[in-house]
């Protein structure tokens, strides 16, 4: 099953924060509500930045510890790529 996505949300203080769901939009309004990670009790979470599906857990799990590995100026190439594309939109 591919059900999973990989996404990076980024927050009112600049910062980018990186997470995996099968409902991307539920756990948005999740963070916004401040429930979950508790990474999202200190920042506003503005907007989806980056999202990647087609993934079953181990890979979207593998995925997002790979992006956590990246420098943010790799980060923010990724996500222009990504928008640039139009994929994951």
């Amino acid at each position: 099953m591919a059900g999973w996505s990989v996404y990076m949300i980024e927050c009112c203080d600049g910062s980018l924060y990186t997470g995996i769901t099968t409902d991307v939009q539920r756990r948005f309004r999740q963070h916004q509500a401040g429930l979950g990670a508790k990474y999202f009790r200190a920042r506003r979470p503005l907007n989806i930045a980056y999202l990647e599906g087609g993934h079953d857990k181990g890979s979207a799990s593998r995925r997002e510890a790979a992006i956590k590995k990246l420098t943010r100026a790799q980060k923010l190439v990724l996500i222009a790529e990504r928008s640039l594309s139009g994929v994951g939109e």
